[in-house]
């Protein structure tokens, strides 16, 4: 059963950073496509980024410039590196693994 458990969320003042982990069970990233995802509310999940099994990496317009996705092949582990917040960056952040297996959800919060 392929599991993803994400983690590092928390409360942040404009400007400052955050990593978000995702360790996953059950698949290795080496293998995959690996994304993230985030839902503000009232908002539909949108795309954040996402890195290819070779280890492209895309990413919305939105956090362009200031996100980094990467992924530790030995500890089977995904990140996301969020510098720069913003408000508006404020959304409970998803990992996504193949496009279909989703993690629980860690809570972003950026404000002053």
């Amino acid at each position: 059963q392929v599991q993803l458990v994400e983690s590092g969320g928390g409360s942040v003042q404009p400007g400052g950073s955050l990593r978000l982990s995702c360790a996953v069970s059950g698949l290795s990233v080496r293998l995959y496509a690996m994304a993230w995802y985030r839902q503000a509310p009232g908002k539909q999940r949108e795309w954040v980024a996402s890195m290819t099994m070779t280890g492209s990496s895309n990413y919305a317009d939105s956090v362009k410039g200031r996100f980094t996705i990467s992924k530790d092949n030995a500890k089977n582990t995904a990140y996301l590196q969020m510098n720069s917040l913003k408000p508006e960056d404020t959304a409970v952040y998803y990992c996504n693994a193949v496009g279909s297996i989703w993690g629980q959800g860690t809570q972003v919060t950026v404000s002053s």
